[in-house]
């Protein structure tokens, strides 16, 4: 099996994206984790572009990674100016990492229109920005930027380029798609003829502008080149980078390349939604591979073939990448759901059983009155306990109650005050904010979180309201979904009334007893 080197840019490239903003510890705790996974290279940032990267390579001269390599980043020096002269490379140095990657221009528009030099400068400062890292015992990898763009305008002169860096001896020379605008036959050509000419080992950075980043990648890599780069969920500026947790799933079970260490690969989902929780953002439920739904069956006939045999309906068996598969329950799927939930329980249900004719009455009598379990597999789990009597409440409610004020100046607030008793004990919280399910929200882990620290470790990720019958206005039934996440997993819990705080609550209280279930079975 042939190996790819895989080189993670989320902390610099991913950190790009629109709305995340990492902390230096929040920089350090995803740097521990990729370096777990068993990811190669992992690129900290840019040294001399701003204080946090700084202070990140300053913090991480004392840690030492056990699987990766801690790579710096920046550009080659500037037009006119000595590399020993250049803050940007003087800074790139005093980072002391092992490895560095600086960009250079590959595109003549770049260099004529953008940093306004001429073509032979350009090449003179690829060439001695890369023979300075190396003079200084650095391993450096040239990131040749709008490469592909470049080669497809003037395919002469983006050659002199990675040429200009193979000269000062760079050990790795990176082709970038950094529009996000070339096809996957294009870089399988392109690829394919720089491979004919550059003796340098080659690697390949893709933006996902086009919806074709992996593929892209995919086909780069099956064109010669040995180094991935990319972002763990494809986070990055615009439409994000190459998925690597995508790319390495690919690799191991559909190409037979290696990347990380085999025994990791069980850990992608994990990982996943660890850096999705640290991003603050929201993994997408179908999303490839990892996603909640990935593996999510709901038509009646699919999971009938599913239980007879799960390639019918599969591509690889679900825990080869940490994930699971889901049997959703709808009036569409009969017992068969039910029957299954049953034995993960040890309860011994079948067709016939009397208890499994009564909770798919049960469960039809609630989608008939707005629920709906298939996309809320939390609130399903806890109603086929509760019917069951298999269930013990972490906490009994005394009453809640919620106001919204809006105050002379025109702010709006809210507040809310939750009574529990908890172990014998009676709490009350009082929390004001700016929504009402937020305050209840807060409220409620506040009178439970001295007794289930865990509950620290979560939050809500999605809130989702839909009026069931519109005809009935302001007095129609709602459904709320609300979806919870923590550093593992994610999970959906749903409530249904005609007062949408009370809906809002039930599907909060099933979203915290299912965090304090599932993480009790833990």
């Amino acid at each position: 099996m042939s190996k790819v080197v895989i080189y993670d840019t989320t902390l610099r490239d991913g950190s790009q994206t629109e709305g995340v903003s990492y902390t230096v510890s929040d920089k350090v705790k995803i740097t521990e984790k990729l370096d777990d996974l068993g990811v190669h290279y992992i690129e900290g940032g840019w040294p001399g572009s701003n204080p946090k990267d700084k202070e990140f390579f300053e913090l991480m001269k004392d840690r030492q990674l056990k699987n990766a390599v801690l790579a710096s980043f920046g550009s080659t020096r500037r037009a006119n100016v000595r590399p020993q002269e250049d803050n940007n490379l003087k800074e790139l140095v005093a980072s002391q990492t092992r490895t560095v990657t600086i960009f250079g221009k590959s595109w003549d528009l770049h260099v004529t229109d953008v940093i306004k030099t001429t073509l032979a400068e350009n090449l003179k400062m690829i060439e001695e920005s890369v023979a300075f890292l190396k003079s200084h015992k650095r391993e450096v990898f040239y990131d040749a930027e709008h490469f592909f763009d470049g080669y497809k305008h003037n395919p002469a002169y983006a050659l002199k380029t990675v040429l200009a860096a193979q000269r000062a001896k760079a050990d790795c020379i990176i082709l970038c798609d950094t529009n996000g605008g070339t096809l996957p036959e294009e870089v399988t050509k392109i690829v394919k003829e720089v491979r004919k000419k550059v003796t340098t080992p080659l690697g390949i950075h893709t933006h996902n502008d086009m919806d074709l980043a992996v593929a892209n990648t995919l086909a780069a890599l099956n064109a010669g080149c040995v180094q991935a780069q990319g972002t763990f969920n494809g986070l990055g500026e615009r439409c994000g980078n190459a998925d690597l947790c995508t790319v390495i799933a690919i690799l191991h079970t559909k190409m037979k390349k290696r990347s990380i260490p085999e025994n990791k690969i069980k850990h992608l989902m994990e990982t996943s939604y660890y850096l999705s929780e640290v991003s603050n953002t929201t993994l997408s439920n179908n999303h490839a591979f990892v996603g909640h739904a990935a593996f999510a069956h709901k038509g009646g006939v699919h999971i009938d073939a599913i239980l007879k045999n799960p390639m019918a309906y599969e591509h690889i068996e679900p825990s080869m990448v940490g994930n699971h598969r889901r049997l959703l329950t709808s009036e569409l799927a009969g017992k068969m759901p039910i029957i299954l939930k049953a034995r993960k329980m040890n309860i011994p249900l079948d067709k016939n059983s009397p208890q499994a004719k009564e909770l798919l009455k049960d469960l039809q009598e609630y989608e008939h009155a707005g629920y709906q379990f298939e996309a809320a597999d939390a609130s399903f789990e806890l109603f086929m306990k509760r019917r069951l009597g298999l269930y013990q409440p972490f906490y009994h409610l005394d009453g809640f109650k919620v106001f919204t004020e809006k105050k002379l100046n025109g702010a709006v607030m809210a507040g809310a005050t939750v009574r529990l008793k908890v172990n014998g004990h009676d709490e009350i919280a009082t929390i004001e904010g700016h929504g009402p399910v937020e305050v209840l929200d807060k409220a409620l882990r506040s009178a439970l979180k001295k007794f289930y620290p865990v509950l620290e470790d979560m939050h809500l990720s999605d809130y989702k309201v839909r009026v069931l019958d519109s005809q009935e206005g302001t007095g129609a039934k709602v459904r709320v979904l609300i979806e919870s996440q923590d550093v593992r997993d994610s999970w959906t819990t749903v409530g249904v009334h005609e007062n949408v705080i009370e809906a809002s609550w039930e599907a909060l209280v099933d979203s915290i007893e299912y965090k304090l279930l599932k993480d009790k079975k833990s």
